[in-house]
């Protein structure tokens, strides 16, 4: 069975089942920052798994475009691995459930009418506590227990190990499907994931049953493929050998499976077809996150091409492949593959300039390494490979691991700071996750935080961080690189639930003959506070003196800056009751920032919400800051606080013990921050905007304290100035910008058609010109609309066919390009849909539509001459073919 009726059956199935067959989600989701690239076939369904949106739909399927990069160096190397590949998947979100999801992958797997596999080929596992689906595997369906497996939740639950190690939230056990290759290997070809608990806290009794229990399924297409084809290798399936094959093709090489070369050309495929895809959605090489990924590909293909001799650009002819044979499930990727290739083209001739000298000192360094045991590429040698010759350190690492040569990655991250940029290598995490705040985590219990009670506080040092190493003193250098200090107990509030850390001063005098170790008076300015594993990080400059480990400081908090980001943090918990009270209690936090007077409130919410309704909830707010209600904090046992009525938020981590932050009668939320004592404190707050982030999520912001009155300010002086130019009372201003916003639409409504007036048939006859038997009218239609120039051709064709017109029009900055061809023409192979696309690029934007009749539009007005000039100059070309 061939690829592309695999992926057609699988989805035909499904849609029997009822399932709502949905297109692949984009490669590279920039909605979900949470990701570089699309992992998996659920990822567009977050919010529908999380009951985040309204739901069109119960059951869907699909098949996925995915890209990974965990196992890159698994790639070409064996027969499974890729960085791209599809994932055929089956969905429910509160439907269906574990006994279809089952009942129905065998019947796909096993049934004549699909797939027809020998049932004796296949092998089932499942949770080891999951007797329900065993159950159902061997009663129902029939499989002989004997080819059933019971594992472990590392093994078998999602997320692995979640029942003992977390996280909390949504869970469930899987169920694996394994065919038997000729080999006598198996392989997965099928994951059923069952998601029916909702963990919280630590075992025994920590999996309680959700109300509604979700399916979530994932198929590879090509290991199904390779299966069904009876290859040894998903490289050799009819979408990818056939590029293998051509990778061969242009290296004037034979493909051998078991050599080198074979191994190379594998990963070429893989990596092009991966590239071809990104590339596609406008992910360009660069030097940060998805961007990087792109050229670290491509420079491992590159690197791949010249261990066969390639010495000149060759990849750029391989996605036209990768688009012919992926063109009945992405025909759109035949349309960019001139783009595709140009850019892959100038990677590798800029790598290529660089990468024999780059080979030549890696060979010398491997060189001078020998072969000790304890052999590792130092960090400054890989940062000045990195900077000098454009080698990715993981590509780096992977040549050294081929000579069982280690890496040293905390080295080339320091040396790369010195050189004062940023590889791009490494995974989105926090700037301490690792390095030397684990060595104060191993050694230390964290910083006690007095900041509830106090903003001026001893401290004493506990770490010094400065470049990114533990210091045993700091003197003020000048240098403009921020430094850490880590006290055993302060004031300061580190960024955490949405509020941002505090500012403020560390300063200490001389020291005495008794006095801790300081070195002398000194200010230490703090800029930031960030909470990591503990501690407080106090984060800025060392303005004056010096600081040593061991010494006491005096830590003093912005005291004014606390104040505005308390009343900003006590607001939010009013917005979020006002938002529950008029909109209901599905309206919960789904985030929040907290900064000096000044807030931004995420919740739960499928529409707008309207005027009137955001004016009640800000009034309802602002009674209760005039009421002064008083506000407390007090730690409590979280059975307590939920028995309480304290708000918990969906999938969040609670400890044992909790602090609750009420106010009396309105509020109570589970909450680390810093608040005013009573509501008054608050003064005033005043909503500045409402508007959507994702499916199903609202956001407000809004103003607190000094800032609302600010803003009270400036819409009242922007109210007069509107005022004094339109010269009427404030009072009047709505109505009168009304009657002008009419005039306005009355004059545009007035200019297409004046511009279209000017479109006269017989002048554009007159100046067309001829080629053959056909007259090529191309014009500056003015501000002419789509209608008229589209009645300006109709009326062309019929006075002088045939004939080939093209017009562009600008409104603004927008350009419009319409093309039109008469029907003979057409008949001669030419085509209105291809004739407009060069000149679409050159405005900026693209387009297509019928071969006879095609439109475009750009935001480059500017050029619309150079793109009549392509236009007349491509129109002539295909004429005199």
């Amino acid at each position: 069975m061939k690829a592309d009726d695999l992926r057609e059956a699988y989805l035909a199935f499904y849609e029997s089942k009822g399932c709502v067959r949905r297109p692949s989600d984009v490669l590279v989701p920039r909605w979900d920052p949470s990701v570089l690239f699309t992992p998996a076939g659920m990822n567009q369904f977050k919010d529908h798994f999380l009951g985040k949106c309204k739901l069109d739909f119960t059951r869907a399927t699909t098949c996925q475009k995915c890209l990974r990069t965990g196992d890159i160096d698994n790639v070409g190397r064996t027969a499974r691995h890729h960085t791209f590949f599809e994932m055929l998947g089956n969905f429910s979100f509160g439907d269906y459930f574990k006994r279809e999801a089952i009942h129905w992958a065998w019947e796909f797997l096993t049934s004549r009418k699909w797939l027809g596999i020998a049932p004796e080929k296949l092998s089932i596992t499942v949770y080891q506590d999951d007797d329900e689906a065993f159950r159902i595997w061997a009663d129902e369906v029939g499989v002989p227990v004997g080819k059933i497996s019971r594992m472990g939740e590392d093994d078998n639950f999602w997320p692995a190990g979640a029942p003992t190690q977390g996280p909390d939230g949504v869970c469930g056990p899987c169920s694996e499907i394994f065919y038997a290759m000729p080999d006598g290997s198996d392989v997965e070809i099928w994951n059923l994931v069952f998601t029916q608990f909702n963990r919280q806290g630590s075992p025994p009794d920590n999996l309680s049953p959700l109300p509604s229990r979700n399916i979530d399924t994932g198929m590879g297409l090509e290991r199904t493929c390779a299966m069904l084809q009876g290859v040894d290798s998903n490289f050799h399936i009819d979408i990818l050998r056939p590029l293998v094959d051509a990778v061969g093709e242009v290296c004037s090489k034979h493909y051998v499976p078991a050599d080198d070369d074979g191994r190379r050309m594998r990963r070429i495929a893989d990596h092009v077809r991966a590239c071809t895809f990104a590339i596609h959605e406008n992910v360009l090489p660069g030097n940060n996150e998805e961007k990087y990924v792109v050229k670290r590909l491509l420079r491992r293909a590159v690197l791949d091409g010249r261990q066969m001799g390639m010495s000149a650009p060759f990849l750029y002819k391989l996605p036209g492949m990768v688009a012919s044979l992926m063109q009945r499930p992405y025909p759109e990727l035949a349309d960019s593959v001139d783009r595709v290739a140009a850019v892959i083209k100038r990677e590798e001739e800029s790598f290529l300039a660089t990468i024999d000298g780059g080979l030549e000192r890696i060979n010398k360094l491997f060189a001078g390494l020998g072969t000790s045991s304890t052999a590792a590429v130092g960090g400054s040698d890989a940062a000045d490979l990195y900077t000098t010759y454009g080698f990715p350190p993981e590509l780096l690492q992977t040549l050294a691991a081929e000579r069982n040569i280690g890496f040293d990655w905390e080295g080339f991250r320091l040396a790369m700071e010195e050189h004062g940029q940023r590889s791009g290598a490494g995974n989105r995490g926090e700037v301490f996750a690792s390095g030397p705040l684990d060595a104060l985590k191993k050694a230390l219990h964290g910083s006690e935080f007095l900041g509830y009670d106090t903003l001026r506080a001893e401290g004493k040092v506990l770490g010094i961080i400065a470049r990114d190493q533990l210091c045993d003193s700091l003197s003020a250098d000048g240098s403009d690189a921020p430094v850490t200090v880590v006290l055993d107990q302060t004031p300061f509030y580190g960024e955490s639930g949405g509020q941002v850390g505090d500012t403020g001063w560390l300063e200490w005098e001389a020291a005495g003959p008794d006095a801790p170790p300081n070195l002398g008076p000194g200010r230490f300015e703090v800029l930031d506070t960030h909470r990591e594993g503990g501690f407080m990080l106090h984060i800025g400059h060392l303005r004056s003196g010096s600081l040593d480990l061991g010494g006491v400081v005096t830590a003093t908090v912005n005291a004014d800056r606390r104040g505005a980001i308390r009343r900003a943090h006590s607001a939010t918990h009013l917005i979020h009751a006002a938002l529950q009270h008029h909109l209901g209690r599905h309206a919960v936090q789904q985030g929040s920032k907290v900064d000096a007077d000044l807030l931004r409130f995420d919740f739960s919410h499928t529409k707008p919400v309207g005027r009137e309704t955001l004016d009640a909830i800000e009034s309802m707010v602002n009674s209760h800051v005039l009421s002064a209600v008083p506000v407390g904090a007090r730690l409590l046992p979280l059975a307590d606080a939920r028995h309480e009525g304290a708000m918990m938020l969906f999938g969040e981590k609670y400890p044992d013990v909790v602090r609750m932050v009420s106010m009396e009668g309105i509020s109570r939320e589970l909450c680390g921050g810093t608040h005013v004592t009573n509501s008054g404190q608050i003064g005033q707050v005043r909503l500045t905007a409402e508007e959507s982030v994702s499916a199903g999520t609202r956001r407000v912001t809004a103003v607190t304290g000094l800032k609302a009155l600010e803003r009270f300010r400036q819409v009242e002086g922007l109210l007069a100035e509107a005022a004094g130019t339109l010269r009427v009372p404030v009072s009047e201003v709505p109505a009168r910008l009304a009657a002008v916003a009419k005039e306005l639409k009355e004059l545009k409504k007035a200019k297409p058609a004046a511009a279209a007036a000017t479109l006269s048939v017989d002048d554009l006859l007159a100046a067309a010109t001829t080629i053959g038997d056909t007259r090529i009218v191309i014009a500056d239609a003015g501000g002419a609309d789509v209608p008229a120039m589209r009645q300006c051709i109709d009326l062309l064709r019929r006075k002088a066919s045939p004939v080939a017109v093209f017009f562009g029009s600008v409104e603004g900055d927008k350009v419009t390009l319409v093309a039109g061809i008469s029907r003979e023409l057409e008949e001669r192979g030419v085509s209105a849909g291809t004739w407009i696309r060069e000149p679409a690029g050159i405005v900026g934007g693209k387009g297509g539509g019928r071969p006879d009749l095609a439109q475009a539009g750009g935001k480059l007005a500017a050029k619309l001459p150079e793109a009549l000039a392509a236009a007349k100059k491509a129109i002539e070309a295909s004429l005199t073919k």
